[in-house]
């Protein structure tokens, strides 16, 4: 089996854990040449330095909890913290979760909670420093973030979706392009640059300087209308695929077209992603031409 065919069933199959799905694509980032493939694998694996290089799905919006402590024995426990008690400067690293670690520490905070939730206290100098602005005539004694275990599953799901959409594009352009020799180039860097642009980032704009081709194409899949649905849906029509799977495909992409420039396209995009995913091998060739301009519409 190929090495890109190995890393879509490892995208697909859960069993299969995170690290080992990524230290295949570190292989397939190192025959590609592709430097920014490499670098976000190890960054994934190894963690991230600075919260500033942190992917937008390692950033969860949370809400904080305490305990406080008032006159004559009074006061409150796991009390909500209302983020407006705080100066706007504050609000933004208190309304927020920063996962820097590595994916593999994510994965076992996800399998060892079992109470839907997670906490990541409060520094003591926020503590100490805006303790008794909170609950009039009390004092904050502990405080920490609520994080919901399904945030981090959803950014588990998103690395293997984004890995899943990378690894079928590049074979779409070079079915043997995991199998290449040292310093040989199966896929352009171009090419490899924008997919990962397009797939693991989704900044279509980071494109290689003097890519006139590839920036035009970029702003061509930003005015994508609904010819694009048409023409997948005439794939699917006249693919040899069974008729619950042709119907079910076909309700996917007419959801798309449906919400297409809405907040709800990006839902029905993960969807039209999940069936392709559990028909991959019948439905690969069928979507592949497609699953480029349809990555762009739900960046």
């Amino acid at each position: 089996m190929s090495l890109l065919r190995q890393i879509q069933d490892a995208a697909i199959d859960s069993s299969i854990d995170l690290p080992t799905l990524l230290r295949k694509c570190k292989v397939l980032a190192v025959r590609l040449g592709n430097d920014d493939f490499n670098r976000w694998i190890d960054s994934e694996l190894a963690g991230y330095d600075d919260t500033d290089d942190l992917p937008e799905y390692r950033i969860f919006g949370v809400n904080s909890k305490g305990h406080f402590s008032g006159p004559f024995g009074s006061g409150l426990r796991n009390a909500d913290i209302p983020l407006s008690c705080f100066p706007e400067d504050f609000r933004e690293i208190l309304g927020h979760s920063y996962f820097t670690q590595p994916i593999a520490a994510i994965a076992s905070l996800v399998g060892d909670e079992k109470s839907g939730t997670l906490q990541e206290p409060w520094n003591p100098d926020l503590v100490a420093h805006f303790g008794q602005k909170i609950y009039q005539n009390m004092v904050c004694m502990q405080a920490w973030k609520v994080i919901p275990t399904s945030a981090l599953v959803a950014a588990l799901d998103t690395v293997r979706t984004r890995i899943l959409n990378f690894a079928l594009e590049i074979e779409a352009q070079n079915p043997a392009a995991g199998e290449a020799m040292a310093n040989e180039k199966p896929v352009p860097q171009e090419t490899v640059q924008h997919i990962f642009n397009t797939y693991i980032t989704g900044d279509v704009q980071n494109l290689a300087s003097g890519s006139t081709n590839f920036a035009q194409h970029a702003k061509q899949q930003k005015n994508v209308d609904h010819e694009l649905f048409a023409k997948l849906l005439d794939a699917i029509a006249t693919a040899n695929l069974s008729r619950p799977l042709q119907v079910e495909l076909g309700g996917a992409v007419e959801e798309l077209r449906a919400t297409n420039g809405t907040a709800a396209f990006k839902e029905k995009y993960h969807r039209f992603m999940g069936i392709v995913a559990d028909h991959m091998q019948v439905l690969g060739p069928v979507v592949a031409p497609f699953l480029a301009p349809l990555a762009m519409l739900a960046t």
